[in-house]
């Protein structure tokens, strides 16, 4: 059936569509109020956007599902969305809850904590913050006006016990309610003034305080006179240093967006009482559609029931949506109060939606010249190197041991210059023999090869090492009969130098790229961004093996650090511990003492204490770094 005579037999109520390929693919997802309408719209040429035509080129089929209403079309489209992911569809992967600060007034002792849901159980919540370091800044200025207490219940139970408060009371950043050293009444008005100024009711939070300063000095109080006069101060600097926005003090989200071709960049400013609290950018490629249905896509997505984001009293867009008031309704609905949906033409609020569009060109901007810096580290990669593809996934593994034991790998995963996280993978090597880092790589890349079907295989590999690891490398491809470009990335050999990073003679070690099947190194520049890039994965990889061993290492995993010594077994271990009573004892035990122990022989003391000691070694450069 023609996709014409498809159209004409759809329903007229409202629903979601979905183009699909011949394939039975889908290629793109809407609601409608419509559904026979809006699918004949685009047939008939009346959807004037200029990629209808290239949808329309690739759809050979459309479906359709009914809802009750738009509403429901709309919660239905986000969902297929996800399901679905379709090319001519604008995706948010973004799905991280923005971070706020709880303050429960009915707690006896109230603090602020840092929570990332907003909940309905009685609390205060201030936020959201888009940046963990914003939001530490702030609680850290906070604390300095307001010094409520931050620690757990826990902790200030245990306090109270002891009768002497913590260091934050020496530091003035506490008034010690743990030890009964503040009365309920003052702690009560830092309550009430930490979360007046929260709200962003600086004004009425200042003239409480003076009229309490006035009040203090006419009673002759003058030291909580000279307080409440700091407080002040402190509280007007504080408000000083916000960007006040708008013309009334409401809470917003405002969105702007900017477009080169099928880049997109949607930048988000969070507005509260007036104040801008945060940024967030949100960066689309390969973007099909207008602005509007850009828009519109995101923002069904972005305020997704699953994501539980505190929703304002107003959202704001520097582009209309065209959905019959749907996204407005659900808005409304899932914040329990009305939630104004607007894109202004004029005033203050228009002012606000042009500076969130700025932001968005800087921000889309600043993208695109990083990608082609990106770009160009990528095609000299490829040139200098010889290789088959261009490098935009890149996989770098690095091994490392302490004395032998304890041997770990990491493999860390970088696409298109931003490392995938997802994809970082932790080894513990049980097969190669103590000592043997070839034979580690060697298991490491068995593993790694064995799961190329479910985990796909990058453009390049990039090995921590030089001919022999490369070899080794090299030599699990062949076996596994894969063909994937590979690179060996060490720094130049001097024996004499005490350093890893710095000659003999002076200056740095040059990094040496090694290939397959050819003898001597490329050697690029220091500047070049190629090897920049490389050796960027290369520290990252050997980051994460040692973050890995670290935590192998510490006082908890202890007693499976002894399971890696070669020669100590089950019997051994418990032999160890029944005779010197404790992990701690068996660490710090001479080698005479450990040696003494039944089933433990001279040899096996010794390696124990060239391991306890190195560990101890080890130990000390993390403390000193």
């Amino acid at each position: 059936m023609k996709l014409s005579e498809r159209a004409d037999a759809l329903p007229s109520g409202p629903g979601v569509y979905l183009f699909k390929n011949e394939r039975g693919g889908i290629l793109y997802i809407g609601k409608a109020q419509n559904l026979r309408a809006r699918v004949r719209s685009y047939l008939s040429g009346g959807d004037g956007r200029y990629r209808v035509p290239h949808l329309l080129d690739r759809a050979r089929d459309v479906d359709v599902v009914v809802t009750a209403n738009v509403k429901d079309a709309l919660l239905l489209e986000n969902e297929l969305i996800k399901r679905h992911k379709p090319p001519f569809n604008v995706r948010l992967r973004d799905d991280k809850q923005y971070l706020a600060l709880r303050l429960d007034p009915a707690a006896a002792w109230p603090r602020l904590t840092q929570v990332r849901r907003f909940r309905e159980d009685g609390a205060q919540y201030f936020g959201p913050y888009t940046s963990s370091v914003a939001m530490r800044d702030a609680l850290s200025n906070l604390r300095r006006i307001f010094p409520l207490r931050s620690c757990s219940d826990a902790v200030f139970r245990d306090y109270g016990r002891r009768g002497r408060p913590c260091i934050e009371y020496e530091m003035k950043r506490c008034l010690g309610p743990c030890c009964g050293l503040v009365e309920k009444a003052a702690y009560d008005e830092l309550v009430r003034g930490t979360s007046l100024f929260l709200k962003g009711r600086s004004d009425e939070l200042v003239a409480s305080l003076r009229a309490r300063m006035v009040a203090a000095g006419e009673g002759e109080r003058f030291e909580e006179a000279a307080r409440l006069r700091d407080q002040i101060g402190a509280v007007e600097r504080t408000v000083e240093r916000q960007q006040i926005v708008g013309d009334r003090p409401v809470d917003r989200d405002v969105f702007g967006l900017a477009r080169r071709g099928g880049e997109a960049s949607v930048q988000l400013l969070l507005v509260r009482e007036g104040r801008v609290v945060g940024t967030q950018d949100y960066a689309f490629s390969d973007v099909r559609l207008d602005d509007s249905e850009v828009m519109s896509s995101f923002l069904g997505q972005f305020y997704g029931r699953e994501r539980q984001r505190q929703i304002p009293a107003e959202v704001l867009t520097s582009r209309g949506i065209d959905d019959d008031g749907a996204l407005e309704a659900l808005l409304s609905e899932t914040a329990g109060r009305r939630v104004s949906l607007r894109a202004p033409q004029r005033g203050a609020s228009l002012s606000l939606v042009r500076l969130a569009d700025r932001n968005a060109e800087l921000a889309l901007a600043r993208r695109l010249a990083t990608r082609e810096s990106l770009d160009s580290a990528l095609v000299e990669l490829q040139q200098r190197l010889s290789l088959r593809r261009l490098p935009r996934r890149v996989e770098g593994y690095d091994v490392s041991t302490l004395h032998g034991t304890l041997t770990v790998a990491s493999r860390v995963c970088f696409e298109d210059g931003q490392p995938c996280k997802q994809d970082y993978r932790r080894y513990r090597v049980r097969e190669a023999a103590p000592g043997d880092d070839y034979a580690a790589l060697a298991e490491v890349f068995r593993r790694r090869l064995a799961r190329a079907t479910s985990e796909p295989l990058p453009d390049l590999f990039l090995v921590d090492g030089g001919k022999g690891q490369l070899a080794v490398l090299c030599a699990a491809l062949a076996d596994a009969g894969v063909a994937v470009d590979s690179v060996g990335l060490s720094k130049e050999r001097d024996v004499g130098s005490p350093s890893p990073r710095v000659r003999r003679s002076g200056g740095l070690k040059a990094e040496r790229l090694f290939l397959p099947e050819r003898r001597d190194p490329v050697l690029l520049s220091p500047s070049s961004r190629g090897l920049l890039y490389l050796q960027r994965i290369r520290d990252e990889s050997h980051r994460f093996a040692i973050e890995f061993q670290r935590s192998l290492r510490s006082k908890q995993n202890f007693a499976s650090i002894l399971e890696e010594l070669p020669g100590i077994g089950p019997k051994k271990r418990q032999a160890l511990l029944r005779n010197l009573g404790s992990l701690k004892a068996v660490r710090t035990a001479s080698e005479a003492a450990l040696a003494a122990v039944p089933g433990v022989s001279p040899r096996d003391a010794a390696t124990l204490r060239r391991f306890f000691d190195a560990l101890a070694a080890a130990g000390e450069r993390e403390c000193g770094s």
